[in-house]
C-alpha cells in the first residue's frame, strides 16, 4: 500500500476519534476536535498532491479518497446536529445533513454501479472538491468559534451572528452538494441504465 492510500486510512481511522471528542464534554473538547478535524483535512490535501505528483494513482485511492472525505465531513454533520439540536438553528443542520447523506448514498452507489457495470471508478468531479472544501471550511469555522468561546467566552449577542454565518455557509455546502451530486448522477446515467 503507497503512502497516500495509508493517509487516507488515517483520515479514516482518525473520523470516530474525532467524532468522540466534538461531542464528549471535556476541557477544551472543541479545541481538540477542531486540531484533529485540520490534521485529518490536510491528510486529504497531502495524499491528493502525493498520489498525482509521484504518479501513485490507484483504483483504491480513487474510490476510497472520496470516501474517507464524505466519512469526516458527515461525522461533523452529526456532530452539529447534536450541538444545535435544542436551538432554533436545530431543523437547519438535520435538512441540511440529510442532503449530504442523501447526496453521499447516491453517488456513492453510482460508483459501485460504474464498477459493477464497467469495471471503472468514476472519480470526484470539480464540483464535487468544491462542495468538499465548503464543507471543510464551513466545519472548520463552526469548531474555531466554539472552540475560541472555550477559551474567551463570547458574549451571546456577537456568538448569534457567528451562528448564523455558520449556518449560511452549511447552506451553501448543502447547494454545492446538490450541483455536484446531480452532475454526478448525470454523467453515470450510462452506468444505470446498463446496470443488470
Amino acid at each position: 500500500m503507497n503512502t497516500p492510500n495509508k493517509l487516507t486510512l488515517a483520515r479514516m481511522i482518525a473520523t470516530p476519534i474525532f467524532m468522540a471528542v466534538m461531542l464528549i464534554a471535556f476541557p477544551y473538547h472543541y479545541a481538540v476536535s477542531l486540531v484533529l478535524f485540520i490534521a485529518a483535512s490536510l491528510t486529504d490535501a497531502i495524499d491528493g498532491h502525493m498520489a498525482r505528483k509521484y504518479n501513485m494513482v490507484t483504483d483504491f485511492g480513487k474510490f476510497m479518497d472520496p470516501l474517507a472525505d464524505k466519512m469526516l465531513t458527515t461525522s461533523a454533520y452529526l456532530g452539529f446536529m447534536f450541538i444545535y439540536g435544542g436551538t432554533r438553528f436545530g431543523w437547519h443542520i438535520v435538512v441540511i445533513t440529510f442532503i449530504v447523506l442523501f447526496r453521499e448514498f447516491a453517488v456513492s452507489s453510482i460508483r459501485l454501479v460504474a464498477v459493477t457495470a464497467g469495471g471503472k471508478v468514476v472519480a470526484a468531479n470539480m464540483w464535487g472538491k468544491c462542495k468538499t472544501v465548503s464543507q471543510m471550511v464551513g466545519i472548520v469555522l463552526a469548531l474555531a468559534v466554539y472552540a475560541f468561546n472555550e477559551i474567551v467566552a463570547i458574549p451571546q449577542s456577537i456568538f448569534g451572528v457567528f451562528d448564523v454565518i455558520i449556518i449560511a455557509l452549511f447552506w451553501l455546502s448543502a447547494v454545492l452538494c446538490i450541483i455536484s451530486g446531480a452532475i454526478y448522477i448525470y454523467g453515470g446515467r450510462q452506468y444505470i441504465a446498463n446496470a443488470k
